[in-house]
């Protein structure tokens, strides 16, 4: 189970090695994606908080990556944070999510990452449930939910 220690080494040292890389030109991707998709993913924008279709839908399934389809995180592990935005407490598999110390807006937060193609998701808090005490939020524009899956991890 990752930790908010784990968070802050990947973020000033290095992070996990993907399983596979996916990179694309900006127009492939432009091509790809929806407008808004393109904005939040490629761009690093935030959609409004409430307004993204995840936000309160508790299927069961996996969360993958819009831009590549890699599993990022499970239904068993989202929670409703009252934020607005998906909330998580781990990703799927330690090296699925790829994080970066982010210091826009005036503020130090840690930006979260698909690790298999680097889409913008969102940012990680140490203020989650226990017990990791984990909140990845994460925009609903970066995210599919497949709901065909068996649990195979």
């Amino acid at each position: 189970m990752l930790t908010w220690k784990d968070i802050i080494s990947y973020s000033v040292n290095g992070n996990p090695t993907p399983d596979r890389r996916v990179e694309k030109t900006e127009e492939e991707w432009r091509n790809q994606l929806t407008p808004e998709q393109f904005r939040i993913t490629r761009q690093k924008g935030t959609e409004r908080p409430h307004s993204g279709d995840l936000c309160s839908i508790y299927d069961e399934g996996k969360y993958n990556c819009m831009c590549c389809n890699t599993p990022l995180f499970d239904s068993t592990i989202k929670f409703s944070s009252g934020t607005g935005w998906p909330s998580f407490t781990q990703p799927i598999k330690e090296n699925a999510i790829k994080y970066e110390k982010d210091t826009a807006f005036g503020m130090v937060r840690v930006e979260v990452m698909c690790n298999t193609c680097d889409a913008h998701l969102g940012h990680v808090f140490p203020d989650g449930p226990e017990p990791s005490g984990l909140r990845y939020c994460v925009n609903s524009e970066s995210m599919k939910l497949d709901k065909e899956v068996t649990h195979d991890y």
